[in-house]
C-alpha cells in the first residue's frame, strides 16, 4: 500500500477498512494536545480537573467509536447516529463548561456531521456548532480574534469535508456504474454468442439430423449402413440438444424479465399471479440467480400444483435477499425434487444461501430461497 493511499481513509471503494479509516482520522486528534496542556497547566484544579480528564477521555472514545461505526460510505450501522448524538452532546457540554481550548470540540463534531449526515442535515449541524462556539466563547469572554478563527474553522472544515464525502460518493457511484456497464456488456456478448450458436451450429446440426433420417430410409436394405446412419443421427440429436441447453443458459434473463414472464405463464395456465417486490434492487449475480429461481418455481407451479393462485415475493433489505413462491394447489401430495429444483438448490448453496421447499401453511407448496448479502462477490 502506498503512503498516499493511507490518507484516503480507506480508498475510494465503498467498503473501506474501518482500521484504515481510524488510522486516517487520528491525525486530526493531535490538536487535542491543547486541552491536555490546559489541564496540566494547573488552570483546572481539584474536582474540576478530574472532570476535565474524564470528559476528554470520554469524548475521544466516543469520537473514535463514531468514526468506525459506519459500515461504509453509504451504509450506517444502528449505533452510528446514537454515537454521533453522544459525541455532539459531549462537545457542546465541554465547550460551555470549560471554555478556552475546549471550544475546539465542536469543530470535531462538525467533521463528523460532514462525513456522516446528508449535505442538508450536515449544513444544519455546522450552523449549530457555529452557534455553540460563538455562544460558549461569549460566555467565557474569549477574545474576538479567537472566536473569528474558530468560527471560520467550523465553516471551512464543514464545507471541505462535505465536498470530500460527496467526491467519494461519486467515486463509489462511478465504480458501481462501471460494474453495471461491464455486466450489460457481458450480457450482450452472451446474447450474441447464443444467437451465433443457434443460427450457425444449431442450423447445421438440424440439417445433419434431417439428412441422417433421409439416408436411413434409403439404407433400409443394408443393416450395417443403417446402424451407422442411426448412430450419426443419435449423436447429432444429442449435440443439438446440448447446443439448445447452452443457448438457453446464455439467454438467461434478469429477475424483472423473469417476473414478467412468470405473470404471463401463470395467467396462460389459469393461475392468478400475485407479485410483490420490496427493498432495493438486487446486485447483478443475485439478480440472475433469483431470475432462475423464479423460472424454476413457476414451472413447477404450472406443471404440478393445479393451483388457482400463486404469490411471488422478493425482498432485499441490504442484508439478505429472499424469494418466496407460494401456491394454493395440491399441497398434500408427496414432495419430489426434480432436477430443476436440485440444480437450483446446489447453485444457491454455492452462493452461501439455502432453499426450503415444502407444504404451505394451509394448502399448496412453498419455495423459499434466502441468500445473504455478499453472495454477488
Amino acid at each position: 500500500m502506498s503512503w498516499t493511499n493511507r490518507f484516503t481513509f480507506g480508498g475510494t471503494g465503498e467498503t473501506s477498512s474501518r482500521y484504515r479509516r481510524l488510522y486516517g482520522i487520528c491525525f486530526g486528534m493531535v490538536y487535542l494536545y491543547l486541552l491536555v496542556a490546559e489541564i496540566l497547566s494547573g488552570e483546572f484544579t481539584g474536582a474540576k480537573a478530574i472532570w476535565a480528564w474524564l470528559s476528554l477521555i470520554a469524548f475521544v472514545l466516543s469520537y473514535l467509536a463514531t468514526v468506525v461505526s459506519p459500515r461504509s460510505m453509504t451504509e450506517r450501522s444502528r449505533s452510528t447516529y446514537p454515537l454521533l448524538a453522544l459525541t455532539t452532546a459531549q462537545a457542546v457540554v465541554g465547550a460551555f463548561v470549560f471554555g478556552g481550548g475546549w471550544l475546539a470540540l465542536p469543530i470535531y463534531s462538525t467533521v463528523l456531521f460532514a462525513m456522516i449526515l446528508p449535505p442538508r442535515r450536515a449544513g444544519f449541524g455546522i450552523a449549530g456548532m457555529l452557534a455553540v462556539v460563538v455562544g460558549s466563547g461569549l460566555l467565557h469572554h474569549s477574545d474576538s480574534t479567537t472566536l473569528l478563527i474558530l468560527g471560520l474553522e467550523v465553516v471551512t472544515l464543514g464545507v471541505l469535508f462535505i465536498g470530500v464525502r460527496n467526491t467519494r460518493l461519486l467515486a463509489v457511484q462511478l465504480r458501481e456504474a462501471q460494474g453495471e456497464v461491464a455486466r450489460l456488456a457481458a450480457a450482450d456478448e452472451r446474447l450474441r454468442i447464443a444467437r451465433d450458436l443457434h443460427d450457425l451450429l444449431g442450423h447445421s446440426l438440424s440439417l445433419i439430423v434431417l439428412k441422417s433420417e433421409l439416408a436411413g430410409r434409403l439404407a433400409e436394405d443394408s443393416p450395417k449402413v443403417l446402424q451407422e446412419i442411426q448412430d450419426i443421427e443419435t449423436v447429432a440429436r444429442k449435440a443439438l440438444t446440448e447446443v439448445r441447453e447452452a443457448v438457453t443458459g446464455y439467454r438467461q434473463r434478469s429477475l424483472p424479465e423473469e417476473l414478467d414472464n412468470a405473470r404471463a405463464v401463470l395467467r396462460a395456465a389459469g393461475v392468478e399471479p400475485l407479485v410483490r417486490v420490496s427493498g432495493t434492487p438486487l446486485p447483478g449475480l443475485l439478480d440472475g440467480l433469483f431470475g432462475w429461481a423464479v423460472r424454476e418455481g413457476t414451472t413447477n407451479v404450472v406443471r404440478h400444483a393445479r393451483a388457482s393462485s400463486c404469490r411471488i415475493e422478493v425482498t432485499y433489505d441490504g442484508e439478505h435477499a429472499i424469494l418466496e413462491i407460494m401456491d394454493d394447489g395440491q399441497g398434500d401430495e408427496p414432495l419430489r425434487l426434480g432436477s430443476g429444483l436440485q440444480g437450483l438448490t446446489e447453485r444457491v448453496r454455492e452462493a452461501g444461501g439455502n432453499v426450503e421447499v415444502g407444504p404451505g401453511a394451509k394448502t399448496g407448496f412453498r419455495l423459499r430461497v434466502l441468500v445473504p448479502r455478499g453472495a454477488a462477490a
